[in-house]
């Protein structure tokens, strides 16, 4: 398995979902060497981790599981700066050095990054290797002329080689045969799910005690959580917020995450004249991320383009109902949630109207929601995807 980040090292929902998808794998009696370009502590007894490149670090500066540039501080005292593209190119020639040493029965490769890393695989041991898309560049650039062509070309040029591609969602499949031409009885989809054995319950002392007291007082909280950037549609949230406050001024936005759309969504913020209604936290981990779900009244997820989505999942099992874009994966899993086309301003606005000034609708879509993710499990994931190695292994043609 080659990854980029597992918890609690991990910048997004890639990491949260490949350690769910291998812990349900794991039970299978399936070995699983999990494969990152950094070396840390993960307390995952369930299969072996490897660094691809293990170095003399004494200290790494924005990580390298974070989509930017970041420093490596070397033991001698000597840095050494990389940008992703670099660790990406690192990351590949370690896994080709590694395969040489090992042989594996199948290589499943997560997204772009480890992409040309499975092809070394592939070229070295002729093993299947299966291509897991969690997103497109498309996606991620919110398909502005189609994202960085580099990473495109990898994604392309992979897709096409790879013996299998997994989709993780129908909205996925349609983006990878529609950006790259892959025929669709070549992709398979296997939605991402939730472990609800893992979910940590809230407390009664919530974080926010200013949000706690607004409550008290009448006022009804939004809650996003994600990376502020392009893709996740964020100005669209604002530009609704400023309509829902101008018919429920006692409503606050709280918008938790961190990416380079920080400053302009605070200076829309500012612009559209409701800054004293938002709320910017950045990045959160831990109570302070659990509990920014646990105040809300309704989670908006507004993407652009969203292969999946698990932040309303992770919602509902916090007791808050989700709006959703029709342009997101969940949209296919979760049924009993608000759903919104994420350019339509005037109805993302009504939908959060409705449900800030009334807790009846509120509770009975988070009611309604919570049954479905009751019977949520990652088992029906990990049962396809152990179908799909054995056909693989057999040589049987899929």
């Amino acid at each position: 398995m080659l990854g980029w980040e597992l918890p609690p090292h991990n910048s997004g929902g890639l990491g949260i979902a490949c350690y769910q998808l291998c812990k349900a794998l794991s039970k299978k009696d399936l070995a699983i060497e999990f494969v990152l370009p950094y070396k840390a502590d993960h307390g995952i007894d369930f299969m072996d981790i490897t660094a691809a490149h293990p170095q003399g670090v004494t200290e790494v500066i924005r990580s390298g599981i974070a989509y930017d540039s970041y420093k490596y501080v070397l033991e001698d005292g000597s840095e050494e700066y990389l940008d992703i593209y670099a660790q990406q190119q690192l990351y590949e020639h370690a896994v080709a050095k590694l395969v040489e040493e090992t042989d594996y029965d199948i290589v499943h490769a997560h997204d772009w990054l480890t992409f040309r890393a499975a092809l070394r695989a592939k070229e070295a041991k002729g093993c299947p290797i299966i291509l897991h898309v969690h997103s497109v560049e498309a996606d991620r650039a919110a398909n502005d002329n189609g994202g960085n062509p580099l990473v495109r070309e990898i994604e392309a040029i992979s897709m096409h080689v790879a013996d299998r591609v997994i989709a993780v969602s129908e909205h996925t499949k349609r983006t990878i045969h529609r950006e790259y031409g892959v025929p669709l009885d070549k992709i398979e989809v296997v939605h991402n799910s939730i472990d609800i054995d893992t979910m940590v319950p809230l407390d009664d002392n919530n974080s926010y005690r200013y949000l706690s007291s607004l409550k008290a007082q009448g006022w009804r909280v939004v809650t996003n959580i994600g990376r502020l950037t392009v893709q996740k549609g964020l100005p669209n949230l604002l530009q609704a917020a400023a309509k829902v406050i101008a018919k429920h001024p006692k409503t606050m936005f709280l918008i938790v995450g961190s990416g380079e759309q920080y400053y302009e969504l605070l200076t829309l913020a500012a612009e559209l004249g409701i800054g004293k209604n938002v709320i910017f936290t950045g990045f959160q981990r831990g109570k302070q991320w659990r509990d920014a779900y646990g105040i809300a009244d309704l989670f908006v997820m507004p993407s652009v383009s969203e292969p999946f989505g698990l932040t309303p999942l992770e919602a509902v099992g916090y007791g808050t109902p989700s709006l959703v874009s029709f342009q997101s994966g969940v949209s296919e899993v979760l049924k009993n949630c608000l759903k919104v086309d994420f350019w339509d301003i005037d109805e993302m606005a009504n939908q959060i109207t409705a449900v800030v000034q009334n807790d009846a609708l509120r509770d009975v879509l988070h009611a309604n929601a919570y049954r479905e993710y009751e019977k949520l499990s990652w088992e029906a994931a990990s049962d396809q995807i152990e179908q799909l190695y054995n056909r693989h292994l057999e040589g049987v043609a899929v």
